[in-house]
C-alpha cells in the first residue's frame, strides 16, 4: 500500500474563523474511509483543498505525493454534496462531457450502472427526481478509474431501498490501488463498507483509526461512538 492523501499542518481560515488547524493525515490505498463529523467541523473545507477548489492558509497537501495541482486533479474523482450537472442535458450527454473531459473514464461502466438502476440516458435531468440525479453524479464519478475519490454524502438525496445498490456499486467500481474518502453523515448506512474512520471536529483530528479496531475497543458500532465523542 501507498500513501495518496497526506496532510501536514493544514490549515484554512475564513477571515478569523479557523477551519481547519493544523490537521495531520495519511490515507493508504486500497481504503475506503470515513469522514465523519458535525456540521462546521471542515470536512467540506478538506475536501474542496484536496480538489484544489481552495487555496490552504498554511501547511502541506499532497495527493498521490504531488502537490495539489493540474496533476493531482487528472487521478482525483469528485462528488460534491451539491449537483453541478447542467439540467437541461440529457444523462447521454453528460456522458459523452465525462468522456471527453476525462482520459480515464470508462463509457461502459457507466451505461451499465444506468441500466441496473433503471435510469434512461435519453432522459433529462430536469424531469428527474433530486435522488435520481444524484444517482446519476455518483455513475459519473465512479466510472472513472481514478486513484483517489471523494464522496461529499453520497447517500444523503437517495431512497433507503436504492442505498445498497450504490454502497455495492462504490465498493466493486474502484480500483483495489486507489482510495475512497466518504463524507456523511450516515453513519450507519456505510459502516459495513468502511475500512478506516477519521473523525475531525472544529477542524483538528479527533480520531483515525479501523473500524474493526473501533468495534473492538468500544465494544460498540462505529455509529454510537461518533455519537458519544460528538455528544451535544
Amino acid at each position: 500500500m501507498s500513501i495518496l492523501f497526506e496532510c501536514k499542518d493544514l490549515r484554512k481560515n475564513y477571515g478569523k474563523n479557523q477551519a481547519l488547524k493544523g490537521l495531520n493525515l495519511q490515507i493508504e490505498s486500497g481504503q475506503i474511509v470515513g469522514l465523519l463529523g458535525p456540521n462546521g467541523s471542515g470536512k467540506t473545507t478538506l475536501i474542496k483543498l484536496a480538489n484544489g477548489l481552495l487555496t490552504k492558509n498554511g501547511g502541506e497537501l499532497y495527493i498521490d505525493g504531488k502537490e495539489v495541482g493540474v496533476e493531482t486533479k487528472k487521478i482525483v474523482s469528485y462528488l460534491p454534496e451539491r449537483t453541478y450537472l447542467d439540467v437541461h442535458s440529457k444523462v447521454k450527454d453528460v456522458i459523452e462531457f465525462f468522456k471527453d473531459f476525462y482520459s480515464d473514464f470508462e463509457e461502459n461502466r457507466a451505461y451499465d450502472m444506468l441500466s441496473k438502476l433503471n435510469i434512461n440516458p435519453n432522459d433529462k435531468l430536469k424531469t428527474m427526481s433530486k435522488g435520481t440525479r444524484e444517482k446519476v453524479q455518483l455513475i459519473l464519478v465512479m466510472s472513472r478509474q481514478a486513484k483517489l475519490y471523494f464522496l461529499d454524502e453520497p447517500i444523503g438525496g437517495v431512497d433507503p431501498a436504492a442505498r445498497d445498490y450504490i454502497l455495492n456499486t462504490i465498493i466493486s467500481n474502484y480500483n483495489p490501488e486507489a482510495a475512497v474518502i466518504i463524507s456523511t453523515h450516515l453513519i450507519s448506512d456505510i459502516e459495513k463498507v468502511l475500512d478506516d474512520v477519521v473523525m475531525i471536529k472544529n477542524g483538528e483530528l479527533v480520531m483515525h483509526k479501523k473500524v474493526d479496531e473501533i468495534r473492538e475497543e468500544y465494544g460498540k458500532s462505529v455509529d454510537e461512538v461518533f455519537r458519544e465523542v460528538f455528544r451535544c
